[in-house]
């Protein structure tokens, strides 16, 4: 671990300006989604590398990954570490096994912006992880290293801020309503779990994670103004009657919605992270909107509204960190063919479609990337990736497991198709279009 120091006020002082300016000078709150069901994925070295050659700031970890982290170190970009759902009941069942667990897992030598408590959890299926999310956060939060959330430190050679905060993520299917953006309501029958979750977020400085896609819902209507609207396309714009806000895309719409939830429960102040969004480049026959000038268009519209600070409809000029999904495809997914192809780079380190990731020239050595032969071991699963649909305000929360959600609205994807991310999907937005 090497010898540490906590620094005087001073200096930290001079530490948190210099990494306002660097927030202000570099994309700090785009990142990406690392994961990991797959067999032929880059060596950790080369992925570091990969990462230090783009603008990405942030690297969401669904699990531990120790040798990712060690190439990271003195580059700037943050962790967001994820703990996997099957580690939250051990997590929840102890002070001492959730000390052990930060031990042995929270990096000392990179940022870590956050930790993330599950994934989906409380619409994963498994209604015994529901009551073991705000123990498992409590105990972790209290494992921290004592003002590990406001001092700077000296770790190894490299200086740097380090403020963890802990939250979970959660999939679009937590909310009941979202159609139009300012009716967003979380699923009532989920109050007895979330509300103590926002309770805790609110109280520790914490943001909401939640992971929305738009490709679910123009797969769920494929109308070409759709299709504009998800893209960040030319587009009518479409007014939301109770507010009169008029969306020109479904990403603000999205955000908004979720906003809106927040705001309706009195927790205006708790900000929000998309810990997930993305859009898949090559799918299956009948997986028409899944294409690579789609997936271009969703992300790189998506960079460029972020970069713009322009803010949503109802949160003018205020951006918000989004993690892209994902890094590389993960070749080990089932379900239908958009699983496996909703990565920016191949495995051998090349784009799969350029969306201005590269660094600024000035902003930071640009590493060397070349090209490499893939490893061929079959990297840890990240636990349960669970079936998902599109689920509607008549859908049942926390029952997305195995389950046949009835098509209730053109928002719908079938019980066969395999997906961590199909709950991201909100209603058809058929509020007025202007």
């Amino acid at each position: 671990m090497g010898a540490r120091r906590w620094l005087d006020a001073a200096v930290i002082s001079g530490l948190l300006q210099a990494l306002l300016f660097h927030l202000a000078t570099s994309q700090s709150f785009i990142g990406v989604n690392y994961g990991t069901i797959a067999d032929n994925l880059p060596p950790p070295a080369s992925t570091a590398n990969l990462l230090k050659s783009t603008s990405i700031g942030k690297v969401r970890l669904y699990e531990p990954q120790p040798d990712l982290v060690a190439a990271l170190a003195g580059s700037n970009i943050s962790i967001l570490l994820g703990v996997p759902n099957g580690d939250v009941p051990n997590l929840a069942s102890s002070p001492a096994a959730a000390s052990a667990w930060a031990a042995a897992n929270i990096p000392t030598t990179v940022p870590v912006s956050a930790i993330s408590v599950g994934n989906e959890l409380l619409n994963s299926g498994d209604p015994t992880l529901a009551p073991q999310l705000l123990p498992a956060m409590q105990n972790l939060l209290a494992a921290l290293p004592a003002g590990s959330t406001t001092k700077a430190r000296i770790s190894s050679q490299h200086l740097y801020v380090r403020i963890a905060v802990i939250s979970t993520v959660h999939s679009m299917a937590v909310l009941s309503s979202s159609d139009p953006p300012s009716s967003g309501a979380f699923h009532a029958d989920l109050a007895g779990s979330l509300d103590p979750v926002l309770d805790f977020l609110k109280q520790n400085g914490a943001p909401f994670m939640i992971n929305p896609y738009p490709y679910f819902a123009y797969a769920s209507d494929t109308r070409p103004e759709t299709l504009a609207f998800c893209l960040f396309q030319p587009n009518p714009g479409r007014v939301d009657a109770g507010s009169g806000l008029t969306y020109t895309n479904m990403f603000d719409a999205q955000l908004d919605a979720i906003r809106a939830a927040l705001d309706a429960k009195g927790y205006s102040g708790v900000d929000i992270v998309i810990a997930e969004t993305g859009w898949p480049y090559k799918g299956d026959a009948d997986e028409g909107g899944a294409t690579v000038d789609n997936a271009r268009a969703y992300n790189g519209n998506l960079v460029a509204h972020l970069k713009s600070q322009v803010g949503t409809p109802r949160t003018p000029g205020k951006s918000v960190d989004t993690y892209l999904f994902a890094l590389y495809d993960e070749d080990l997914k089932g379900g239908p063919e958009s699983e496996r192809s909703f990565g920016l780079y191949r495995t051998d380190l090349t784009a799969n479609y350029d969306i201005g990731l590269a660094a600024a020239p000035g902003t930071a050595a640009p590493a060397t990337v070349t090209p490499v032969t893939v490893q061929n071991t079959p990297q840890p699963s990240r636990g349960m990736t669970p079936t998902g649909y599109c689920v509607t305000a008549a859908g049942v929360p926390g029952t997305t497991q195995g389950q046949q959600v009835p098509q209730t609205s053109s928002c719908y994807i079938p019980a066969g198709a395999v997906s961590r991310r199909a709950d991201a999907a909100v209603r058809r937005l058929d509020y007025q279009d202007s």
